[in-house]
């Protein structure tokens, strides 16, 4: 029961150190950065978490009234000399089409939440390998948001003093919206700056543009952040600049995603392998494990693992970490 030896070629034996490699921080830090396959119950669980701890903490900074009316009143007065302050002349102008304002006021309240989930949820079955960098982004891209919020209240032109922006939520009577009724009670109202639904979009218009093969697809995913970034203007929420506080979040989520996978999100593999479960269950002197196995023949022929959990020719290069 000792160590295990080896016999070299003048005859000695001599012991081989157990491998210990995979028991170090370097190897659980391999594994941490290398693309897994996502697990549905935990992603499901992740996200709800998520949403509710980034509701919780955005409702609970400090709304500081006084200090986001000054802060709006030196932003507008910024983009008048920088001479982009059209966000009044948008405003009126799209208002005056009832049907257009409407319909803007039900994109702003609906599609930041279904465009983006619609988005994880395609990059969870078709893109597993590339979903938790891309995840990752989206998490660090909202979390430094919170940040943001924090530092830098800001009230929405529509609840400017004097600003003479019309308030098209209140006006129109959207239905469901966290911005009028008693639901405005409920959410933030001066946590204009950084747009989320900036960052949110671009990110799931950058997303479907790098990985959808469909070129209908990748011109939607452009005209997407392209459509909010107007809605968010015409509907009085946020000014300009409030979008490229969002382009400097979703910025800072790439860098992060970067670091810690070491490339971009699109350039990580599509797929990733099963774990060689088959293999651990005739180890352990059981029949062959069945997990993973109609997940595997979901993959085509050519990139489902052997039986032995060896990857294929065509796809070891690429699933190198």
């Amino acid at each position: 029961m000792g160590d295990t030896t080896v016999t070299t070629l003048e005859g000695r034996e001599a012991a081989v150190p157990p491998r210990v490699a995979d028991e170090t921080g370097r190897g659980l830090l391999r594994r941490m950065r290398t693309p897994r396959r996502p697990r549905l119950w935990f992603e499901i669980l992740l996200i709800a978490v998520s949403y509710w701890t980034y509701s919780l903490i955005r409702n609970a900074v400090p709304e500081q009234k006084a200090q986001a009316l000054r802060n709006a009143d030196w932003l507008w007065d910024l983009e008048h000399h920088l001479g982009i302050a059209v966000e009044h002349s948008v405003n009126h102008a799209v208002n005056s089409v009832t049907w257009l304002i409407v319909g803007m006021n039900y994109y702003y309240a609906t599609l930041h939440f279904i465009v983006t989930l619609a988005v994880l949820v395609w990059l969870y079955r078709r893109h597993p390998g590339r979903y938790a960098a891309t995840r990752l982004v989206l998490f660090a891209t909202t979390g430094v948001a919170l940040v943001g919020y924090y530092l830098y209240p800001l009230a929405p032109p529509r609840l400017m003093t004097g600003g003479g922006f019309v308030d098209t939520v209140l006006i129109h009577d959207t239905w469901g919206s966290m911005a009028s009724g008693d639901l405005k009670n409920m959410s933030n109202q001066y946590a204009a700056m950084p747009s989320m639904h900036i960052g949110w979009s671009v990110w799931s218009g950058l997303t479907i543009f790098a990985l959808a093969r469909m070129p209908w697809a990748r011109i939607l995913g452009l005209l997407y952040p392209a459509a909010t970034l107007v809605v968010i203007v015409a509907t009085a929420n946020h000014f300009w600049l409030d979008a490229v506080g969002g382009l400097l979040c979703l910025a800072f989520g790439y860098t992060v995603a970067r670091l810690w996978y070491g490339r971009l999100p699109h350039a990580l593999p599509r797929l990733v392998p099963h774990p060689p479960t088959a293999s651990r269950g005739r180890a352990a002197g059981g029949p062959p494990a069945a997990a993973g196995v109609d997940d595997q023949r979901l993959l085509p022929a050519d990139d489902r693992p052997s039986e032995d959990g060896r990857i294929p020719a065509h796809q070891r290069s690429t699933l190198e970490p």
